[in-house]
């Protein structure tokens, strides 16, 4: 499960609405032989775990190549879980969970990647976007746990696969890194001023 954004224009939800037919047929097809969401979400683990080796070695098209095959994926389950009519509640949070474990992962590869060159500045802005991924994701789940609404943002989850695959299969990752450290993290601070607006009359 991605996260969301609200507003007019939702990029996930065009996304879903255009390939809403292919995934629907690949899902029932996956359903014939058995396959369950949750072995889509370790498959899309694993492929992530290769992608990051590739690009810890500095293999960085291969790396975004098979990063990008993994991310659509998580569309993929959720088709499957729609079609099987047994939605699970910890398959939800099983999702989402791996989620964060794939984006951490990828960074993770690139993290060695800079360390081994010794570019600094592309070691702190992955860890820059590390952080402002996870704050993302963590001042929504907050908020929610809170019965608050934090679904607003410039650079959700979907938009940072997209600028870091981007980034590898141009072979400049730290183009991808230097985006998201920026926009992760004022997506982070606008789910706060959000959370704020609501509750500031408390």
């Amino acid at each position: 499960m991605t996260e969301k954004g609200t507003g007019d224009f939702n990029f996930e939800t065009f996304l879903r609405k255009t390939f809403k037919e292919p995934l629907n047929w690949l899902a029932s097809q996956l359903l014939k032989i058995g396959i369950t969401p949750n072995h889509i979400t370790l498959i899309g683990v694993i492929g992530n775990l290769a992608a990051s080796t590739l690009i810890a070695f500095g293999h960085l098209r291969w790396g975004g190549l098979v990063a990008g095959l993994m991310a659509p994926l998580d569309a993929v389950d959720g088709a499957v879980a729609r079609l099987r009519g047994k939605p699970s509640r910890f398959g939800a949070f099983f999702d989402s969970v791996i989620d964060r474990y794939d984006e951490l992962i990828l960074l993770a590869g690139l993290l060695i990647y800079f360390y081994v060159r010794a570019d600094t500045i592309g070691f702190l802005l992955t860890y820059l976007s590390a952080m402002g991924s996870v704050l993302v994701s963590y001042t929504r789940a907050r908020a929610e746990g809170l019965g608050l609404d934090a679904k607003t943002g410039i650079m959700t989850r979907i938009e940072r696969s997209i600028v870091m695959i981007i980034g590898l299969l141009i072979a400049r990752p730290i183009y991808s890194v230097g985006i998201i450290a920026v926009f992760a993290n004022i997506t982070a601070i606008q789910r706060i001023c959000r959370v704020w607006q609501q509750t500031k009359a408390e």
